[in-house]
């Protein structure tokens, strides 16, 4: 069984972060979610739902896997320094790091990309990767993977990057079996990115 730390915070993409939980999460015999925040309180996310909170970040470390969702307040997360040394604790030790559209900026402003492939929301992605320059931001990507770290594009790509985690993690017949089970059509092709073209990227 590995454990998930879901990282929320106030004004979170609901899509980023309940579409990912729902593939990986699925795996309940495998993946234990635990839902964790810089506070005990409920976080309420962009959409106005307001979600329960397992763990704080003062109260444990130790995930197999570390899920970053975006938003627009998650550029505000580098300058939580408590936060930003949390993530920077957990992704030194944990298996799998992923992160949706400005989630993985906030890896970047982290300096866990330092040297690495990624990707980000297409809409923004000219406003956002000079935050964190060290990072070989890949345009043309619906997501990518980089040892550890699987990175997506926005909102709902975030799910097609969670299938290809439950892949590596599972098998790709698993993760397959999880994509009909939730009828969705999984876009296995990283490099399918159609909103680059039309977001004037490539």
């Amino acid at each position: 069984m590995r454990k998930m730390a879901a990282f929320v915070f106030p004004e979170f993409q609901t899509l980023d972060f309940f579409g990912p939980v729902e593939l990986l999460a699925g795996f309940r015999d495998k993946i234990e979610l635990v839902t964790v925040a810089k506070e005990a309180d409920p976080v309420v996310s962009r959409h106005g739902q307001r979600i329960c909170v397992d763990k704080t970040i003062a109260e444990a470390t130790e995930y197999d896997l570390l899920f970053i969702p975006g938003g627009d307040s998650a550029l505000n997360l580098a300058a939580d320094d408590q936060v930003m040394d949390w993530i920077r604790t957990v992704a030194g030790q944990a298996e799998i790091v992923l992160a949706v559209c400005t989630g993985t900026i906030v890896l970047g402003q982290a300096g866990l990309l330092n040297g690495k492939r990624a990707t980000t929301n297409k809409l923004d992605f000219n406003a956002t990767v000079p935050l964190a320059p060290e990072v070989e931001w890949v345009k043309q990507a619906r997501w990518v993977e980089d040892g550890k770290f699987f990175t997506s594009s926005g909102v709902s790509a975030g799910m097609d990057m969670a299938l290809a985690v439950a892949a590596r993690l599972f098998g790709r017949a698993q993760a397959l079996e999880m994509a009909e089970g939730s009828e969705y059509e999984w876009h296995s092709d990283p490099s399918w990115a159609p909103f680059a073209a039309s977001s004037g990227l490539v």
